[in-house]
């Protein structure tokens, strides 16, 4: 089996030492879906707080440079490239996020952030609407770079 990296022999948490690896191109997408009640949907150009599924995608950005500082193990990094996409669909908002650096270590936790932050925005600014809003599916569609290769999402 294979043993989780982010702990030491006696089973202490500690950040990864990516000092020995090469610096490769890594890039990953990441989704968040928020459902939304159908007639709320239909009011979202109207929302007197402004464009929520805009504000999401700079939030979104915005987060995914951040990632370090919100998760207490990741590697600060230098991004190349953080876009967020938010698509009005039936149900809801599909959210997906990418980013793309050259580093010692892969960009997963940056998109997956970018996703999650965008959904929480979609949720706060519309939250007065619709009480019930559901934020799920959050998870890695690919990524690419790294010792262990690629990875696509089936």
């Amino acid at each position: 089996m294979k043993k989780l990296s982010h702990y030491d022999t006696a089973g202490s948490p500690r950040m990864v030492d990516v000092s020995g690896k090469s610096e490769t191109r890594r890039m990953a997408r990441a989704q968040a879906f928020v459902r939304i009640r159908a007639a709320v949907l239909k009011q979202l150009p109207q929302n007197p707080k402004g464009n929520p599924l805009e504000i999401a995608r700079i939030a979104g950005i915005a987060a995914a440079k951040k990632t370090s500082e919100l998760i207490p193990l990741c590697h600060p990094l230098m991004l190349s490239h953080v876009d967020v996409d938010v698509t009005l669909e039936k149900g809801g908002v599909r959210i997906t996020a990418s980013a793309a650096t050259t580093a010692q270590t892969g960009v997963e936790m940056e998109a997956l952030t970018a996703a999650t932050v965008a959904a929480l925005t979609v949720y706060d600014m519309t939250k007065a609407l619709d009480k019930s809003i559901e934020i799920s599916d959050i998870f890695l569609l690919e990524k690419s770079g790294g010792k262990s290769g690629d990875y696509k999402r089936r």
